[in-house]
């Protein structure tokens, strides 16, 4: 579902539902949480205040855990903008919020009881999301840009670099030239999601078309006050999120694949084939940004070298051809069932990363 920053006037009532909602939005602040993971988390908790109010629920105390179970009934028949229920995973991160929040309202002595702590989440689906693409989509969604115009070719980079690293969107975005190793093909990931930086290889295919981005189409936008991301729009500004992911929703539209998505579309497609093609499932987890793939797993730390060798070796883009640019785990059984839990991973984050 589409994120809209919750932005209410200041609560009156110190007790209100609001209040505490504020208070808690100023704690994940001061323990420096990511803008807009905040921004996030405070939305999602102000749907629940939201479905109170509906209700005359307007103070804390009043909030039962038959209530909270009234709410995870409603948020399971409940419809997204688009007329479709809402997914798993964002029932999940709506439940999550409301479960974090209390925590904090018992850690900070200001309730007696919680009446959450024992509000089970749905259970994630384990199934691979339908809209993962073939390599030969992909190829067909890489060649949508009109790569004759600036924003053309702009936008095909920004696709092969998603293509290529499997970054966030918001990554993307925020790569400044310093960030890329072209005689490495490595990129730093800085400030990535939860404030962690990480390396990442890039293929040579997307490094060519983000250097003749660079070299032919930057400079003709750049001003002396623009930014030193790599991206700049038109007027020589960083890219908007929504109007990078509207463009991406586009190019996958225009290849009339009989499938939709957005930028996260081509993180999931990255890793699912990657894995198809046989990387180590740890490797995944590393290009991902993921510092664990469960509670129980303990993170292996891989060389960033080694992982280069492995995204040449297994990414899709090398693998199936390198002409188009411009002028292992051993038990089977533990292999499916970590691949399940990255899958899961994947499809949790696409409805946080707000595309």
């Amino acid at each position: 579902m589409p994120y809209v920053e919750r932005t209410p006037s200041p609560p009156s009532d110190p007790c209100s539902l609001e209040a505490y909602a504020l208070a808690y939005k100023e704690q994940l602040q001061a323990r420096d949480y990511a803008t807009q993971s905040v921004q996030y988390k405070y939305a999602s908790l102000g749907w629940f205040i939201d479905w109170c109010h509906e209700r005359g629920i307007d103070r804390i105390e009043q909030i039962t855990r038959p209530i909270l179970q009234r709410y995870q009934r409603y948020l399971y028949y409940a419809l997204s903008r688009s007329g479709k229920p809402l997914s798993v995973a964002s029932q999940r991160n709506r439940l999550t919020a409301v479960r974090t929040w209390f925590k904090f309202l018992i850690r900070e002595n200001l309730i007696l009881y919680n009446p959450a702590s024992e509000l089970e989440l749905p259970k994630p689906s384990r199934r691979l999301p339908k809209h993962t693409l073939t390599p030969e989509e992909v190829e067909q969604v890489l060649s949508q840009p009109d790569i004759e115009t600036d924003a053309g070719l702009r936008d095909r980079a920004v696709l092969e670099v998603l293509y290529s690293t499997g970054i966030r969107r918001q990554e993307v975005i925020n790569l400044t030239r310093q960030d890329i190793n072209a005689s490495a093909g490595i990129l730093a990931v800085r400030q990535g999601k939860g404030k962690k930086d990480r390396f990442v290889p890039i293929g040579d295919r997307a490094l060519q078309w983000v250097t003749k981005y660079r070299d032919d189409v930057r400079p003709q936008h750049a001003l002396p006050s623009s930014p030193d991301n790599v991206f700049l729009d038109e007027t020589g500004k960083a890219l908007d999120p929504h109007k990078v992911s509207r463009a991406v929703k586009k190019y996958v539209k225009q290849a009339v694949i009989d499938k939709v998505g957005s930028c996260h579309l081509f993180r999931h497609t990255m890793a699912t084939l990657m894995l198809e093609n046989g990387a180590d499932i740890r490797f995944i987890q590393q290009m991902l940004g993921h510092s664990q793939l469960s509670t129980t797993e303990i993170y292996t730390h891989v060389a960033i070298h080694k992982l280069k060798e492995i995204h040449t070796a297994t990414h899709p883009a090398r693998v199936r051809r390198e002409a188009d640019v411009p002028q292992g785990i051993d038990d089977a059984d533990e292999a499916r069932v970590n691949e399940d839990r990255l899958i899961d991973a994947l499809d949790s984050e696409a409805d946080s990363d707000l595309e």
